[in-house]
């Protein structure tokens, strides 16, 4: 039985159905094309033509605009003509919501429809309803008669069609049958697809979007298998985590759900949806299949020793489920992942260099302040001589930990209070042969290595042991899953701390390496602690480690596994924006990214309000020209507020909720 992937163990691209979109092809093993959206008024027709052409030529394949109504998806007819007198053939999608009529008259112009099964014949009212199977047919029956007139036109044009789900706008229907679950994203494409394929009709394209990677990722994968079960073909996949937000953030969710999915082989066009000019999204998109794709076939190793059979007993891809581990001072046992600093090529660390993982000293009062993003554990080639902070810990190779032990029994007073602070870095050679610390040890774990017996017999009978895993491959997570599916499959219960190692070029290709691979295991449920690691310059090893150190907490924050601060849950602007997205998304994070834990949603517009921020506590939301509408969860609780105060409005909607603090000032 197929899983959701060609093999858990190597790269290898799912055969999809070629898909023809105007001038290209995705799918059936053709290269994943990249696309992003227009954020201009769909009625200023320069300025939606000139914002296209900037997309393409940032390398664009497709440009997607919003049609709300009918006057707008006329209007697509005149951006046509002016992109395709500029000289660019680059296929146009008409994004629809709400509107079949503006579908049918968007797929006569542009060789792309994105309709959203969630709200193309339906009106989402947030009620449940009670369905007999006969009930439920005469709903799709009802859906059929709305949405066979936009296929047919569709078939006669020559008209691609996107069937993307949201995970935040399912329909009432599905939400009573199915709940808010994968499965329903999956059965609400499913209802639309059927119809389709009744009509002959197979140029389709399927996403399954969320602003949660770990939903996301759970539908594709399920999208997938039920795919593959009823109708033994797979339509090809746009990929997308929705409302990623911006900055360093937006990519790191975004690599987090894209690339899972691409490094098993998923995907034949995916979007990084930013809350920056359109262009920006761009090369974040080639990053991702650089990194995925080209990079996953050009160091494929032979780990595939793991059969669908067999992972199964192991391994479920469609529900989260932290592997269950055994707690080791605070490191597994269902506490939160932990974070390692690297300082392994610092040769001599002194109090200001723990800055970088978020320890500052103040000389002047003898004091420590610790942020909200600082590490866990430091590894280290000496222990300092100064007092480290008291809630950081210190990894040190096991001949240096050793050492201090001897140096720690002939000293007298506060010096042996550190000694539950120093923890050994062990070869699985020494953990086997040599005197061991009685409460941690860090033990080496190659993702290679073969499991033996004795080994297994003593990591299962020894309630100190971490174990620290690593690949020796560039591109790591097949082979450390399948090293953490043998760990399973032997009940070993150790906690897992991985090292993700980088020898990419520049900071932006770090993230994206660090996102795909650890994010991919976290949200498989893999994983108590994250060492990210880079191939140092001497001459910026601290500015190296502080980069590293906030990745570390932005991945586990986008894999929902260790919350540190304020999430954003922002959409990426387009036609249908009320206010300037970008300004309003900066003027709210400058006042409450202290709020740690609390997730906040800004929608443009009503399209993308109470359903796409299903995920989000609070939510402020365009509902007209200068009219901002704020919710509580789904609910409404103030409608129609000028946008000049409706920062101040959405503060106060806070401090009603219990959900404020006041900033701590420096």
């Amino acid at each position: 039985m197929q899983l959701f992937c060609e093999s858990l163990g190597k790269y290898k691209r799912l055969k999809t159905k070629e898909v023809t979109i105007g001038s290209l092809k995705i799918g059936n093993g053709h290269p994943i094309a990249i696309q992003t959206m227009t954020t201009a008024d769909t009625m200023d027709t320069e300025a939606t033509i000139a914002e296209s052409i900037r997309c393409i030529k940032a390398g664009a394949q497709l440009v997607r605009i919003t049609a709300p109504s009918k006057k707008e998806a006329h209007n697509l007819q005149a951006i046509k003509d002016g992109i395709r007198a500029a000289g660019y053939d680059t296929p146009l999608v008409a994004d629809i919501h709400f509107t079949p009529n503006a579908a049918e008259i968007a797929a006569k112009i542009v060789e792309k429809v994105r309709v959203n099964p969630g709200n193309y014949a339906d009106k989402k009212k947030f009620e449940t309803h009670e369905y007999t199977d006969a009930s439920y047919q005469e709903e799709l029956d009802r859906i059929s008669e709305k949405f066979i007139p936009l296929v047919t036109i569709c078939k006669e044009h020559g008209t691609a069609m996107r069937i993307g789900t949201n995970h935040g706008s399912l329909s009432d229907r599905i939400m009573s049958r199915f709940g808010d679950t994968a499965i329903g994203m999956v059965e609400s494409a499913l209802e639309f697809l059927r119809i389709a394929r009744s009509q002959d009709y197979h140029n389709i394209v399927l996403s399954m979007k969320s602003s949660n990677p770990q939903v996301m990722v759970q539908a594709y994968r399920l999208l997938v298998q039920k795919m593959q079960e009823e109708f033994d073909v797979c339509y090809p996949l746009h990929l997308g985590v929705t409302e990623a937000g911006d900055g360093e953030d937006g990519r790191i969710k975004s690599a987090v759900g894209i690339g899972t999915l691409l490094k098993d082989g998923l995907g034949d066009t995916i979007r990084v949806s930013l809350t920056e000019d359109p262009e920006f999204e761009l090369p974040v998109c080639t990053d991702l299949i650089n990194e995925c794709v080209l990079g996953s076939a050009r160091t494929d190793n032979d780990t595939d020793t793991v059969t669908s059979s067999e992972a199964e007993k192991h391994y479920d891809p469609f529900n989260y489920q932290r592997r269950n581990t055994y707690a080791v001072q605070n490191i597994g046992g269902g506490q939160v992942p932990i974070v390692v600093g690297d300082y392994g090529k610092l040769k001599n660390t002194t109090a200001e260099d723990l800055q970088a993982i978020g320890y500052t000293y103040d000389a002047s009062l003898d004091k420590w302040n610790v942020s909200d993003f600082a590490a866990d554990y430091l590894f280290i080639e000496k222990v300092p001589a100064f007092h480290v902070p008291g809630t950081l810990r210190i990894i040190t190779w096991y001949d240096e930990w050793k050492a201090y032990q001897d140096t720690l029994r002939q000293a007298q007073g506060d010096n042996a209070k550190k000694q539950d602070k120093v923890f050994p870095y062990l070869t699985r050679s020494q953990y086997l042969t040599e005197t061991t610390s009685d409460t941690l040890n860090f033990v080496d774990l190659g993702a290679h290595e073969t499991l033996d017996d004795e080994f297994v017999n003593k990591i299962k009978a020894d309630k100190t042991v971490v174990l620290v895993m690593y690949s020796t491959e560039q591109l790591s997570m097949k082979q450390l899953r399948h090293q953490m599916l043998q760990l399973v499959h032997h009940d070993i219960k150790a906690p897992v701390v991985f090292i993700i190692n980088s020898k990419n070029s520049n900071p932006d290709e770090h993230l994206i390496h660090y996102a795909t691979e650890a994010g991919a295991l976290l949200l498989d449920g893999f994983g108590d602690g994250l060492i990210l690691g880079v191939d140092y310059s001497l001459d910026k090893i601290l500015s190296d480690c502080a980069d590293a150190n906030l990745n570390s907490f932005g991945i586990l924050q986008a894999t929902r596994t260790r919350i540190s601060k304020t999430e954003y849950i922002s959409c990426p602007s387009c036609g249908r924006t009320l206010f300037d997205l970008q300004e309003t998304t900066a003027k709210i994070r400058a006042r409450t990214n202290h709020l740690k834990g609390v997730k906040i949603a800004i929608m443009g517009c009503i399209v993308n309000g109470p359903g796409e921020m299903a995920d989000a506590d609070f939510g402020y939301v365009g509902s007209g020209v200068g009219k901002i509408t704020l919710y509580k969860g789904q609910e409404v609780v103030k409608r129609s507020i000028p946008s000049e105060v409706a920062v101040d409005e959405l503060i106060n909607l806070l401090k009603e909720n219990e959900a404020w603090v006041e900033p701590i000032l420096a």
